[in-house]
């Protein structure tokens, strides 16, 4: 597969374009905001009128979409991909959706008589650009062969989780690390800020104690900069905690921590930083400690 398109061109999108182009892939995308394509055209970027001029010719199409409505009204709506990819072709589904939908979009797929692949992925968009991602496959084994020559051009590892939905439940659980984590995170800097400890002294520290993770390496040089430039939108955050809990009350799981890290987030989002990482809760507990900077 050497002719790739790539629908949905937001921060993890343009991450996942620019890895293939640098592979050298040729890569078509596709976005409902044109200027979404712009940074990526002097890097070798076609740039596609619509969705059929996306999946024309393509041996791949990835999704890359921001929310569950957004996936099915593409994927699966009136003029949408099942009725546009080539027969040949590989539909790989990168968004984080609910399994449920997932098994929904393969069961459309197969079908139609599309090849359907469930891959989406963890790691930031900032991770994403640098190689630094693992993706969760879900779907055929042999179909998930034939595509690691694609995959190993944007991540370091690729798993195969089980058949479609099982790698979109294990990027959920993920999700739900990645803000445990961050939540866990933001809490020690402000007790530490409110005792006063210096910050960066203090994330220098965690980073080699016994609680160091990903997210204190990723997501603690923003809380003790104050810096939000998004890496993952706090926002569309909000809609995987959605999701997390939603699976967890379909399968009888309590998930007590994630539903008050949700309300964290939604208060942080309610004062108007949705837009920026999900890294900008540390301002709700620092307002919180009357430590509002």
């Amino acid at each position: 597969m050497t002719r790739i398109a790539v629908v949905g061109v937001g921060l993890l999108g343009s991450a996942v374009a620019s890895r293939l182009l640098a592979a050298g892939f040729t890569v078509t995308g596709y976005d409902t905001r044109p200027d979404q394509l712009a940074g990526l055209g002097p890097r070798g970027l076609e740039a596609a009128s619509s969705l059929k001029d996306a999946a024309s010719g393509a041996e791949a199409v990835f999704t890359i979409l921001p929310s569950p409505d957004s996936v099915e009204s593409v994927v699966l709506g009136a003029g949408g991909l099942l009725g546009l990819v080539p027969r040949t072709a590989t539909l790989i589904q990168m968004s984080t959706i609910s399994p449920t939908q997932t098994r929904r979009l393969a069961e459309g797929a197969a079908a139609a008589g599309i090849r359907f692949l469930d891959a989406p992925m963890s790691g930031t968009s900032a991770m994403v650009e640098r190689g630094d991602c693992t993706i969760f496959a879900g779907g055929d084994p042999a179909l998930v062969e034939a595509c690691r020559p694609i995959f190993a051009a944007i991540g370091k590892r690729t798993i195969h989780v089980g058949p479609a939905g099982s790698a979109s439940l294990a990027k959920l659980a993920a999700n739900l690390l990645v803000a445990l984590n961050t939540a866990a995170l933001a809490e020690a800097l402000v007790l530490g800020a409110k005792g006063g400890l210096a910050p960066q002294v203090l994330l220098d520290i965690l980073k080699d104690s016994a609680g160091g993770s990903r997210m204190v390496d990723v997501r603690g040089p923003l809380m003790v900069e104050h810096r939000f430039e998004p890496q993952m939108k706090l926002d569309l955050f909000l809609k995987d905690f959605r999701l997390m809990l939603d699976e967890g009350q379909r399968l009888g799981v309590p998930l007590p921590l994630t539903s008050l890290t949700q309300q964290l987030c939604t208060a942080t989002a309610a004062a108007g930083r949705g837009g920026e990482d999900l890294a900008v809760l540390i301002t709700t507990l620092e307002k919180m400690a009357g430590l509002e900077r």
